[in-house]
């Protein structure tokens, strides 16, 4: 049996603007499927990660080419008693629920198989970029279960038209129609996945990291606010950056960049 250690890899990339950090799902010969241990490992290991204030970015992927997450592993599935189903699906929700509240924007990188807790994991991430041969479902109908915890958020995701035709039919997409749906931002060979993050990793590194931070937060109280509140607490997320004088040194640094610019073109033109 596979070191419940093993099962989730953490990779620490150090940059000038703080730190990325790649979870991986690291069971490649079951299509990183997911066991309770391996369930409760991502938990353990994000729970730790969330107070890491130096790091900017997170991405979470499947170790090898075939499958980011291919659902909950399968015999271990068909053997739960009731007390084992609650706690793997208790599970499920902690894992998705410490995706979508991360303090940091989350990046879901999908190099292949995304099934059940997979898909409602990866939809729970801020951004999403899958490989054109990734395929998608929600296949837990056809294995005599209803889809459940953060298969709630897919209607926001994708509609309730398709959300209700993937949880009731079990059938799968293939990776062009979940970017059809906009399950996924962009859509690119397996090759350029790498760079696609890159230049997400890139961009948000540019940006403030308390901005970001509290932007990251906004956007969770948008799913619950109305539109009135949501104004209220943007106005509060606006002076709460103020206190950080991150406003002041991004904006100088901005006119600065400019103002060079504008000399270049001077003498250029000259």
């Amino acid at each position: 049996m596979q070191d419940p250690q093993d099962l989730i890899l953490v990779r620490h990339d150090e940059r000038e603007e703080g730190r990325v950090t790649t979870v991986t799902f690291n069971n490649p010969e079951k299509r990183n499927s997911l066991s309770l241990a391996g369930k409760n490992r991502f938990v353990d290991t994000l729970a730790t990660l969330r107070y890491d204030e130096s790091l900017r970015v997170l991405i979470i992927t499947g170790a090898g080419d075939k499958s980011f997450v291919g659902g909950t592993d399968l015999p271990q599935l068909a053997s739960f008693n009731l007390e084992e189903a609650q706690a793997s699906s208790n599970t499920t929700h902690r894992m998705c629920d410490a995706v979508r509240t991360f303090p940091v924007p989350v990046i879901a990188r999908i190099n292949g198989y995304c099934f059940g807790s997979g898909m409602e994991l990866a939809a729970c991430a801020d951004m999403r970029v899958g490989a054109t041969h990734s395929r998608f479902g929600m296949p837990e109908t056809r294995m005599g279960l209803p889809s459940g915890m953060e298969a709630s958020v897919l209607p926001r995701l994708i509609g309730w038209g398709k959300a209700c035709e993937l949880v009731l039919t079990g059938d799968h997409i293939d990776a062009d129609e979940a970017y059809r749906i906009q399950y996924l931002q962009r859509l690119v060979p397996y090759a350029e996945l790498d760079a696609v993050v890159e230049a997400w990793v890139t961009s948000l590194l540019a940006c403030g990291p308390q901005a970001v931070r509290l932007q990251k937060r906004l956007i969770l109280d948008w799913a619950t606010m109305s539109v009135t509140d949501g104004a209220r607490a943007g106005i509060q997320a606006v002076v709460d950056a103020y206190r950080t004088g991150e406003p002041k040194q991004y904006i100088s640094n901005f006119i600065e960049r400019k103002r060079q610019r504008e000399q270049e073109r001077v003498k250029v033109g000259k």
